[in-house]
């Protein structure tokens, strides 16, 4: 990735909030920093769960919050989210109950999917939040197919469409953009490039400069921005699914951000990070610069923060203890929820 490429950066000013009057830009940047805490909060936990054996897998959005609450924040009921890996966020902002989440990771009974999706891909259909998958970009035409069919029903949404910068280099990019292109389709492709798919660097994945001028070779509009400041973000989110709205197509927001974990439970960036990645990182972290900015405001006090700290603990913890005293989904629930009607030689359940 070429040094020179410019990133796209906007200072927090209440004047860069679309829609924002009044105090309401206020509210708008102390809400994001109460669900950055909360995500920050609930990615450490379910880390540490996972070291215990307590969970089996997790994949943390540690470093790309500010992207996600933007995205929960500015989108609006009727629109579709599909995910890529790390936006569970997303869902929480939009209304998904943080004790059905942690249902879904420890895949108990009362998980939406009934423990047959991985831990960390929610399903989250009453928020219009599609079940993630860890094949990468297949969301991509799937989104695409989703935006077709809001304009064959003249439903009022628009699609949000996320992806890592490894999906980039994958046919379901190619085609879900050359056809959201033809067609007009209101869907924004959100590119969040954290720099690395999974162990692969940027630069060893595409000769292009940057990922957002991508979108020229597809005749729709590219942004760069950097995804580690929530306004840009907020912006260029609330910008992008306002004009697909109103019919004037997709368009590509390539997010620059900083992944501060592992790509998963599974991985150790050690063997393949610079040493001082995580330094690096660190210097732009999403949360903390928007705690900066909103402390050194006045928007909200050192008590207050500690408050919000607080609350995300006990949220966390309520979350969790709820899940794990929920019973596991039991063997005849397998087939439920999946026939209709049942198929002869299923055996239907009678208890």
């Amino acid at each position: 990735m070429s040094a020179s490429a410019s990133i796209e950066t906007l200072p927090y000013d209440p004047a860069d909030l679309p829609g924002a009057v009044g105090p309401q830009w206020k509210e708008t940047l102390v809400a994001a920093y109460r669900w950055m805490v909360l995500a920050r909060t609930l990615d450490a936990r379910m880390q540490g769960l996972q070291r215990q054996g307590r969970i089996g897998f997790y994949g943390a959005a540690t470093g790309q919050e500010a992207v996600n609450v933007a995205a929960g924040l500015v989108s609006r009921p009727e629109d579709w989210v599909f995910p890529g890996l790390r936006e569970q966020l997303v869902a929480l902002v939009r209304g998904f109950s943080l004790d059905a989440y942690a249902h879904s990771i420890f895949a108990d009974d009362r998980d939406t999917a009934r423990g047959r999706q991985m831990p960390c891909h929610p399903t989250a259909r009453a928020v219009n939040y599609v079940s993630m998958s860890s094949v990468v970009g297949t969301q991509i035409s799937q989104a695409v197919g989703a935006a077709y069919a809001l304009r064959a029903r003249k439903d009022p949404g628009a699609v949000l469409a996320f992806f890592g910068d490894g999906a980039t280099s994958t046919n379901d990019f190619h085609a879900g953009l050359n056809f959201a292109a033809v067609f007009r389709l209101p869907v924004v492709f959100v590119c969040a490039n954290n720099q690395w798919a999974i162990s692969v660097p940027v630069e060893r994945q595409t000769a292009a400069a940057t990922l957002a001028g991508k979108a020229a070779a597809y005749g729709l509009p590219g942004r760069r921005v950097d995804g580690t400041d929530f306004v840009a973000a907020y912006r260029a989110l609330s910008e992008a699914l306002d004009s697909g709205r109103a019919g004037q197509g997709p368009s590509l927001l390539e997010f620059r951000v900083f992944r501060m974990t592992p790509h998963s439970s599974s991985d150790d960036p050690r063997r393949y990070q610079p040493a001082d990645w995580m330094e690096r990182a660190a210097r732009l972290d999403p949360v903390a610069r928007l705690e900066r900015w909103i402390t050194d405001h006045g928007l909200l006090s050192t008590e207050g923060r500690a408050s919000l700290s607080e609350a995300a603990e006990r949220q966390v913890r309520e979350a969790v203890r709820a899940a794990e005293e929920a019973p596991a989904p039991s063997p005849e629930s397998l087939t439920e929820d999946v026939y209709a009607p049942t198929p002869s030689g299923v055996p239907e359940r009678t208890g």
